[in-house]
């Protein structure tokens, strides 16, 4: 296994971890300083961890020719659900809005569709630069929401952050299906 294969392994690991962590109650009630648990601590932590070795694996992959099939698949996977987590922690605890949740998971099952039909069509399709910073955009208000009880400076923060990623969300969704717009729709 190559080593980005082995980081996105390790991404995946972090999901579960962090999913339990969740349900142990001594970690929520216990705080390290005002407002920021024990839990939001290590999440924060396994978050952050997990988010550079993305950075890292395609890096890594791309600039040391090691881009394998498997790689393709549960990279992006590996993203998802890491993001998914996190936000679902946030979606439990009433910090991250319901609907911008909604956005988002919507959004990434069309473009998972959008690429499905491709890939069956020999088409790949690079991420664009709007969907980088969707993402660059959505890991960054998720880290800051972590730290939401601790200061109401920091909650509006995460917020303001969180609305713009589905801002970009909403937008870069539009801007793949209008690019692509000629394969999907070509055989109805």
């Amino acid at each position: 296994m190559t080593l980005p294969n082995k980081l996105t392994m390790m991404r995946i690991i972090i999901i579960p971890i962090m999913v339990i962590l969740y349900f142990i109650p001594y970690l929520k009630e216990n705080f390290v300083f005002t407002g920021l648990s024990w839990l939001y601590l290590i999440e924060v932590i396994l978050f952050a961890v997990a988010s550079i070795t993305d950075f890292l694996d395609g890096h890594i992959a791309r600039s040391r020719n090691l881009v394998t099939t498997f790689g393709k698949f549960a990279d992006p996977l590996a993203d998802k659900m890491l993001t998914f987590t996190a936000m679902s922690i946030f979606l439990a605890d009433g910090i991250m809005p319901l609907w911008a949740f909604v956005i988002i998971l919507v959004r990434e099952f069309m473009v998972s569709g959008i690429r499905m039909v491709l890939a069956d069509k020999q088409v790949v399709i690079a991420a664009a630069k709007l969907g980088k910073y969707k993402t660059a955009c959505t890991m960054v208000a998720l880290i800051v929401m972590f730290f939401s009880n601790c200061h109401d400076v920091v909650f509006i923060i995460g917020q303001v952050l969180i609305y713009l990623a589905t801002l970009l969300t909403i937008i870069s969704g539009l801007e793949y299906l209008l690019k692509n717009r000629k394969e999907i729709f070509e055989s109805m």
